[in-house]
């Protein structure tokens, strides 16, 4: 892993009307970094990851994705948006198109990609999550598991740097949620940097290069997961891992 930082997220703070959620964020982030956030419910997770690209405008604060403030109201938010896929709790493929259209469009439309070179793309991608053989079938034909795998690799068909994912599995049933996390393994093994809300305590013991404690929209603990996990020293993530794990 290289020490060169991607993101420096800098006193990062919003608010929803009086409601402060994010207080104060303060984290840098390396190429080649698994980053895992847990927390409790409401604690500002998947606000933090969600301002990361501006889905969510900051109230205070500077993300800065390679030298370039991205909270610059000057720069074009859309360039910068492209270098970070995101996957979602809930799949949000197109309905009405098949796998392959679905995983095509956006790298025609805005990486100005070929139908050959899209769909060439495409299926190596597919064939990457073992999915190669669903590429004319519709999202009503798969199983929560294969959506979300093609959620994922939808998002890597556009080349991004940085692969956000706000708590993948959990609109997964129990048994499909093992192979959505071997796909994130394997990303992680290649080399993406990853920022990955959750709460598969296990994911992040084994694949994270540093796990990330939120509450109440402050980091209150930053460790290796070797460490977080068996020596926490915040009282409150004491208490929070003796609930979840």
């Amino acid at each position: 892993m290289t020490t060169d930082t991607i993101i420096s997220v800098r006193d990062l703070k919003k608010s929803f009307g009086e409601n402060q959620v994010l207080r104060g964020i303060n984290i840098d982030i390396k190429r080649g970094d698994v980053l895992v956030i847990v927390g409790p419910s409401g604690c500002g997770k998947s606000t933090f990851l969600r301002t990361l690209n501006l889905l969510e405008q900051p109230t205070e604060g500077s993300i800065i994705l390679d030298d370039v403030d991205i909270t610059d109201k000057k720069i074009n938010i859309n360039k910068h948006r492209q270098r970070m896929g995101m996957v979602f709790q809930q799949f949000n493929l197109f309905p009405h198109m098949t796998i392959l259209k679905n995983m095509t469009i956006a790298p025609m439309k805005l990486l100005k990609l070929s139908r050959e070179e899209a769909e060439k793309r495409a299926l190596e991608l597919l064939a990457r999550v073992g999915l190669a053989d669903r590429a004319n079938d519709y999202p009503s034909q798969l199983s929560g598991g294969q959506k979300q795998r093609v959620a994922i690799v939808r998002a890597l068909a556009m080349q991004p740097d940085i692969m956000l994912f706000d708590e993948p599995t959990s609109a997964l049933d129990p048994e499909m949620v093992g192979e959505v996390l071997e796909v994130m393994k394997d990303l992680a093994k290649s080399g993406m940097t990853m920022v990955v809300v959750t709460h598969e305590m296990g994911f992040a013991r084994e694949v994270a290069s540093k796990v990330v404690f939120i509450d109440e929209g402050v980091i209150k603990e930053e460790k290796p997961p070797q460490e977080f996990f068996s020596n926490p020293e915040c009282p409150r993530l004491k208490d929070f891992l003796s609930k979840v794990l």
